[in-house]
């Protein structure tokens, strides 16, 4: 089996938009509003939640009528409440169907079909023409792909002159091999970890000019091991990314936090834009 179709059997779920609408109304009440915000404890898959999001898209300063591509979108969480806080134009592309087919309805049900465009396809071959997009982003998706220098040089055909990308991925760490299993990766058949610098020299070789690629695991390390005190004592919330991802989260999310707190994980942050 190819690695695309070994990450896409890692990922492949049933149901989805049903056990998400079921898990939010079981916490809100039958009568809650289906909507970017009341959405966004499950459909960001990030150990930081919409928060990542939020600070993601701050580097990333989309503008209203913008049109920005997510490479990885998953279900849409983070293009649909970027669409809404924003007023801009977002195509997200992912690999997995399920995931495809759950954005698409959850699109509708939030009511930004009109500002949210879901494609199903590869980051290796995106499904959109040269300069379509004024910005792109990709957030945890990285890690799956082997071919990083591809991604990047995709991203580039279709941004415009000007255009910019943002990237948050995990990353090598310091200390050796992080615990598996992994939110991304139950082994490391499909678990492609890079350094900073080897995503910096990605970007530049895919035409970039880079803003700045950063590591900020150091940042992170208390926080992680105090997270991973309490998954260990409390178990996940009633809502998150494991209504989607299932039970394994505990175990995939208490691995993250262990390896970053120990320095196995690094955590990248990236800015980079495409020459006018």
């Amino acid at each position: 089996m190819s690695d695309s179709g070994q990450v896409e059997k890692h990922y492949a779920s049933t149901r989805i938009t049903e056990r998400v609408l079921a898990g939010l109304r079981n916490v809100n009440g039958p009568d809650v509003l289906i909507t970017p915000d009341t959405l966004a404890p499950i459909d960001h898959f990030h150990g930081k939640g919409a928060i990542a999001t939020a600070e993601l898209a701050a580097v990333l300063q989309p503008e209203a009528g913008d049109h920005v591509l997510d490479i990885g979108c998953g279900i849409g969480g983070p293009a649909r409440w970027i669409a809404a806080k924003y007023s801009c134009f977002v195509t997200g592309v992912d690999l997995t169907e399920e995931f495809c087919e759950a954005a698409r309805e959850l699109n509708g049900l939030c009511g930004l079909t009109d500002r949210v465009r879901i494609l199903h396809g590869s980051a290796l071959a995106l499904p959109a023409q040269d300069g379509s997009f004024d910005r792109a982003y990709s957030q945890a998706v990285l890690m799956n792909i082997a071919d990083k220098r591809g991604f990047f040089r995709e991203a580039f055909r279709v941004l415009r002159p000007g255009g910019t990308l943002a990237l948050f991925l995990a990353g090598i760490g310091s200390a050796g091999e992080p615990y598996y299993p992994l939110p991304w990766a139950r082994t490391t058949a499909i678990s492609f970890l890079a350094a900073p610098d080897e995503v910096e020299r990605d970007l530049n070789a895919a035409g970039f000019e880079v803003v700045y690629v950063r590591d900020i695991a150091a940042t992170l390390a208390a926080e992680a091991a105090d997270t991973v005190k309490r998954l260990e004592a409390e178990g996940l919330p009633p809502l998150g990314e494991h209504v989607v991802t299932g039970v394994n989260a505990k175990e995939w999310r208490i691995n993250v936090m262990r390896s970053v707190a120990e320095g196995r994980l690094s955590q990248i942050e990236a800015l980079a834009r495409k020459p006018t």
